[in-house]
């Protein structure tokens, strides 16, 4: 019979499982940061839109023969380029144009997809493929990883008050312009990193729930930045090591236990809102 401890360090012992935990990192960082903005910006709608809208360019990528993540980037961009431009010429609400251009792009990619032959399988582009991820996977999540984490880190007060009062931001001198689509730049950036590891479609649980979980723990942006990045690092780590003994895919596990601390932090806020009261 093996001992406990020897079956607890076992999966550390496959190659596979190390690189799944070290790129589950690699995004579990810049998102987490992204998603605090997100959440205080209400753009949780546009992360889930940009995420979806990468499908075409990945197909169209793959059709000229360019790496996926150029592809996924590009379209990304257009995504929000796109609802932007229909927000200001229209009098659309800002969540129906998102709504409508991330259905429309998500549908074209998988028209493209199905009318082409391609060994690149559709689930892996949709929901990932961690454990298969390689060396160039894990050098462009780490690249992404340190461009995003040193851009917001370098303008995280000019994009608070940016969220918070553009106007005032504009008065006072910020380029408001660069920092919206800056922000948008950098979402898309996040979505490319995490491609290859969790998909497209678990990516946007990434995007919003370690914000949403720190915001409900705390009201002060710091704490809430740093709360944020733990809970999806945790979460992340621990979703790949327990999807080895529950044979089950890692990026679903890692989503299922964010989703379990955001129920956690709610019925803490809860249970604390009487007491305060």
């Amino acid at each position: 019979m093996i001992p406990w401890y020897e079956m607890a360090l076992w999966p550390f012992s496959f190659p596979f499982m190390v690189q799944a935990m070290i790129i589950a990192v690699l995004v579990a960082v810049p998102t987490a940061m992204l998603s605090c903005f997100l959440v205080l910006k209400g753009w949780s709608l546009m992360g889930d839109a940009i995420s979806h809208a990468v499908l075409p360019g990945v197909v169209l990528a793959y059709i000229v023969g360019l790496p996926l993540g150029i592809g996924a980037f590009v379209a990304g961009m257009v995504c929000a380029l796109s609802v932007g431009f229909l927000k200001e010429n229209s009098r659309i609400k800002e969540d129906t144009v998102m709504g409508v251009v991330f259905a429309g792009l998500f549908g074209l990619g998988i028209v493209l997809y199905t009318a082409i032959e391609t060994d690149v399988h559709l689930d892996h582009i949709l929901f990932g493929n961690m454990l298969g991820v390689g060396a160039s996977d894990l050098i462009t999540a780490g690249i992404i990883a340190l461009v995003v984490v040193v851009l917001l880190g370098a303008k995280w007060r000019d994009l608070m008050l940016f969220i918070f009062d553009p106007q005032q931001a504009g008065a006072i001198g910020l380029p408001t312009q660069l920092l919206h689509y800056g922000l948008l730049a950098m979402i898309s950036l996040a979505v490319v990193g995490a491609l290859q590891a969790v998909g497209i479609v678990l990516v946007i649980a990434l995007l919003i729930a370690p914000g949403a979980i720190a915001f409900l723990l705390t009201k002060r942006f710091g704490v809430m930045l740093w709360l944020a990045i733990a809970v999806s690092v945790v979460c992340s780590l621990v979703g790949v090591y327990l999807s080895f003994f529950l044979d089950s895919a890692p990026a679903p596990t890692i989503v299922l236990l964010m989703s379990l601390c955001f129920v956690a932090a709610f019925i803490r806020t809860q249970l604390r809102a009487p007491a305060a009261a």
